[in-house]
């Protein structure tokens, strides 16, 4: 049976792990450190771990964690406002322009094209 502990044990590895994931990805050129991918593991690494430390009591990495929390989410905000921003101030897609058409007086017409067009 799972207890509590296990299960947040467990939550706080797969923090670790995603942490140092997060950390090569960058360290090796793969990921940017203003990606959302970045941004977004290395948040849920710090609340993973906060979780564990706060479960077990370890309160200087627990408040290590949460400012990191705190700052990784600022962060994804950001960078969310941005892109939203950016996206509202794109230009929208050019439109065809089309020239009105004139308008041709009747006696202008010659007589073969006023009879065509009325037989159409």
């Amino acid at each position: 049976m799972f207890s509590l502990t296990i299960v947040v044990t467990a939550l706080g590895w797969v923090g670790a792990v995603a942490g140092v994931l997060a950390y090569a990805m960058v360290s090796r050129g793969r990921w940017r450190p203003d990606s959302l991918a970045f941004q977004l593991t290395n948040l849920a690494a710090a609340g993973a771990m906060m979780l564990v430390a706060a479960m077990n009591g370890v309160w200087p990495s627990a408040v290590a964690n949460l400012a990191w929390v705190l700052i990784g989410g600022a962060a994804v905000a950001a960078m969310v406002r941005s892109r939203r921003r950016a996206h509202s101030l794109a230009p929208a897609p050019a439109l065809a322009v089309v020239p009105a058409l004139a308008a041709v007086p009747a006696e202008a017409v010659p007589a073969q094209a006023a009879v065509t067009a009325e037989a159409a």
